[in-house]
């Protein structure tokens, strides 16, 4: 018998239709892997397993886990099997986890729930479970004092503690760097092995399917296009989209040629320090070095890649050069003005930087219209556009990010992830800046999206002299839309040089590591 068997899950909300006749299974000990583009009905599939539909759902079909039911089983009965038969990886730990309580707390909870035994015995356990997904801090720490990665080892010991049949991991990996996502891919495929249990992992990046599923699911408009063995699938697909999303998750864009230019960006022995807890009551206050003597210089319409791990710096030194923080010692220069003059930003020079952040929804105010979030920048101008000339501004920085001027009108709320995207890249481009810093601004997008603001970028560079810092955990990104890439470790630039030539022969060990690192798609594919 199959540990989990989906025949013919059909969903409706309302008039609505999400999923059409899915079929799915999978044996204990299987890793499958459910992908394609958001909406696609990946999520709602998961979420179907573990009996968490949304109020208003009518399902239909059934979704048999080691033959019991979900949709038939009522809800007490699924709060006993969830935690304790199947369990669930959310794609952002930071939200899934309490913020208020401790991180051995938060694990024994599964266990008190589900078991008869003491509290002490619990967080015993908890311990334990948090040990074994490789997480080497004390259980009374609190999830802020964690990294990305970290968190996602609570999340994951959490799912785990009663060792369920069935895991879910939902994302997994979207919003770690490649170290990290190396390390909770090796981690999730040796819990596989250890307890014989099934994995379904929800994902958008095919080169993290190529890595770790035994079976691809791909979904599109909330039906099953294709099915299969990871190896054979990928070897010859058979459905146009199946192929879209290969051609998207490899997908290379044309940068026009650089020329010779002035320096334009000059950071010159550049040290950051925050203070840090005292050790003893009366004792001075130790100081962490975020930044250690960074230097380089961005000559005009230069398009330089930043990578590195998280808290390797990457986010201090964007703020420093914004001017949103001050640096000891060094100094920052666009175009041989200081960034600081004295202790104060230097407004003179910031209103020629913008900033394009990862996530465009929560960086935009809900409640204004397109057309005075695209504006916001205005303020840093001495004597900002107004009447037709601003009307005029907005539809063109619409327009070249390949939106409609009638769009000005309407609420963020109205438009997809990528076209929020696209405004946020808008609101950058509406006071013709010489430097954006993209911000990890294509990792919370789906393949096809991704590939089509990486080629809006690309045309942007076409049509006019701009100059980029992108900053991405996403190695194959900085590839193909960087000249040159500069590697941080630990607060310091390892490595730095034209990027075709770093990433086909780095120095350091640390590029190595994250070259390593990274997931790749097969070279194969696309065969008939």
């Amino acid at each position: 018998m199959s540990l989990l068997a989906i025949k013919d899950l059909s969903l409706a909300i309302g008039d609505t239709k999400i999923l059409h006749d899915i079929d799915l299974t999978m044996q204990k000990g299987e890793i499958v892997a459910i992908t394609g583009e958001s909406g696609s009905g990946k999520s709602m599939t998961a979420l179907a397993v573990m009996g968490l539909l949304p109020q208003g759902s009518d399902p239909k079909g059934k979704i048999l886990l080691d033959g019991t039911d979900i949709l038939q089983t009522t809800e007490p009965n699924l709060c006993k099997m969830r935690g304790n038969a199947m369990g669930m990886v959310f794609q952002e730990p930071m939200t899934a986890l309490n913020p208020v309580q401790t991180i051995g707390a938060q694990v024994a909870e599964t266990i008190l729930i589900h078991e008869k035994t003491s509290k002490a015995e619990a967080h015993k356990r908890a311990a334990a479970m948090l040990e074994r997904v490789g997480l080497k801090v004390a259980p009374t720490r609190y999830p802020h004092e964690l990294s990305g990665g970290q968190r996602q080892r609570v999340v994951i010991a959490m799912a785990i503690a009663l060792r369920p049949k069935l895991l879910i991991a939902d994302e997994p990996t979207t919003a770690l760097d490649v170290t990290t996502q190396a390390r909770i891919l090796d981690l999730l495929r040796d819990l596989v092995r250890e307890f014989d249990m099934g994995l379904l992992i929800i994902t958008h990046d095919l080169a993290v399917v190529a890595d770790i599923a035994d079976k691809i699911v791909v979904m599109q408009n909330g039906r099953v296009v294709e099915a299969g063995e990871t190896k054979h699938l990928l070897a010859r697909m058979q459905h146009p989209y199946t192929k879209a999303l290969f051609e998207a998750s490899t997908h290379a864009v044309s940068l026009p040629e650089t020329t010779q230019s002035s320096p334009m960006l000059s950071v010159q022995n550049v040290n950051r320090d925050y203070p840090m807890s005292r050790q003893t009551l009366l004792g001075p206050r130790p100081m962490f070095r975020a930044l250690h003597d960074i230097s380089f210089e961005i000559n005009q319409s230069e398009r330089v890649g930043l990578v590195g791990e998280s808290g390797c710096g990457k986010s201090t030194l964007t703020r420093a050069i914004l001017g949103l923080e001050d640096v000891q010692g060094g100094e920052i220069r666009l175009d041989g003005e200081p960034v600081f003059t004295g202790k104060h930003p230097n407004l003179a020079v910031r209103r020629r930087m913008q900033v394009v952040f990862q996530d465009p929804y929560s960086s935009f105010n809900p409640r204004h219209r397109v057309d005075r979030l695209i504006t916001e920048p205005f303020h840093l101008l001495e004597t900002p556009p107004t009447g037709q000339a601003r009307t005029h501004a907005i539809a063109k920085a619409l327009e070249d990010v390949g939106l409609s001027s009638n769009d000005a009108t309407k609420y963020i709320h109205e438009f997809s992830g990528g076209q929020r995207q696209r405004i946020a890249i808008a609101r950058a481009l509406i006071i013709a800046p010489e430097l954006i810093i993209f911000d990890e601004a294509v990792s919370a997008l789906d393949v096809s999206v991704r590939a089509q603001v990486l080629d809006l970028i690309a045309d942007l560079c076409h049509k006019r002299p701009l100059a980029y810092i992108f900053i991405s955990h996403d190695l194959s990104v900085v590839r193909t839309v960087t000249d040159r890439v500069m590697v941080m470790q630990a607060g310091k630039i390892v490595e730095q040089g034209e990027t075709e030539t770093v990433f086909a022969n780095p120095q350091h060990p640390y590029t190595q590591t994250l070259i390593a690192a990274a997931p790749k798609l097969p070279t194969f594919g696309m065969a008939v």
